[in-house]
């Protein structure tokens, strides 16, 4: 069973770290943080529910608490940020046990760690539905910097960072066989690009630019809506995930979703590879509205957004 609520904010606080940006934290009505100066404030949320981002007899606590951190951590990356602070909601089901919740920081407050994030404060409340769990990410980014959605223009080209396809893949493996997990949590430990995207940032090389979550189809539609642009990508240049020693189906890398890679358009050449990571060239921008997707054998078919959203009705 979960321990009272004043206990769980006391584990939290001690657990907890401060930052550099982090004034006062946990403990008062407010955080307060600290924004150096000539910067502008970056703040995204996001909601990690149970049984629709994760399932508790599929993903340990840990990969819960790291993919809820990632969302955000991800949201900043997109924009070129540098993160600042998170803030933690957590609404639990009384008999959830406290070893989930001990798992679940863990896995949360590793990754924190790692980017030198403090925790600065959040909310605590009982659930009648499952576990509920909203990050907050505050970062900042030199004032007028922050790369857009909207920068894009026609003729420039498209690009994305590391692999696709691999969480779907993972997600369909497991709705398969959920006992077969061996090989498969690894897909579900993505890594939030925030160098790749300060160093596109800091190099003006993206003039627009999304974090994929919810799949390549639907948030280069995003770019496209925003930018008032048109999008040609070529198959066999969309860098697939390797699972279960095969490349996976190119629906899983246009539509699945989770990868948490960035997509960017730029007028330059970039790079193969920035911080570390892998960059692919996969199409370009279009003066005309809509999105196609270029086969092997050159043949142009409309492409449509087909990856992840909320309230979709089946048809």
């Amino acid at each position: 069973m979960l321990r009272g609520e004043k206990r769980l904010i006391q584990q939290i606080r001690y657990l907890a770290r401060d930052g550099p940006s982090l004034v006062a934290g946990i403990g008062d009505d407010c955080a307060v943080l600290r924004v150096p100066p000539g910067r502008e404030l970056l703040v995204t949320t996001d909601f990690s529910l149970e049984n629709v981002h994760f399932r508790r007899d599929w993903h340990p606590p840990e990969l819960v608490g790291w993919r809820c951190l990632t969302r955000g951590l991800s949201d900043i990356a997109a924009m070129g940020g540098e993160p600042r602070a998170a803030f933690l909601s957590l609404a639990l089901p009384s008999d959830l046990p406290q070893r989930w919740v001990n798992r679940f920081l863990t896995g949360l407050l590793g990754l924190a760690r790692e980017f030198h994030l403090p925790l600065a404060g959040g909310d605590t409340a009982q659930s009648r539905s499952g576990i509920q769990a909203d990050i907050i990410v505050v970062g900042s980014v030199p004032k007028g910097k922050a790369v857009l959605r909207s920068g894009a223009k026609p003729g420039e080209y498209i690009y994305v960072t590391g692999e696709l396809g691999g969480a779907a893949a993972a997600l369909a493996q497991m709705a398969q066989s959920p006992a077969g997990r061996t090989g498969v949590l690894a897909q579900f430990r993505p890594q939030a690009r925030v160098a790749v995207g300060q160093s596109l940032r800091r190099r003006g090389l993206a003039s627009a630019m999304i974090d994929l979550s919810d799949g390549l189809s639907t948030d280069l539609e995003h770019i496209c809506q925003e930018s008032h642009v048109g999008a040609e990508i070529e198959a066999a240049a969309i860098p697939r995930a390797q699972f279960a020693k095969a490349q996976v189906p190119l629906e899983f890398a246009l539509h699945g979703g989770d990868d948490y890679e960035l997509l960017f358009t730029s007028a330059a050449d970039v790079p193969s590879k920035i911080a570390g990571v892998r960059v692919t060239r996969i199409g370009r921008t279009l003066r005309a509205s809509g999105m196609c997707i270029v086969s092997r054998d050159g043949k142009s078919k409309p492409l449509h957004a087909r990856g992840w959203e909320h309230f979709r009705r089946s048809s």
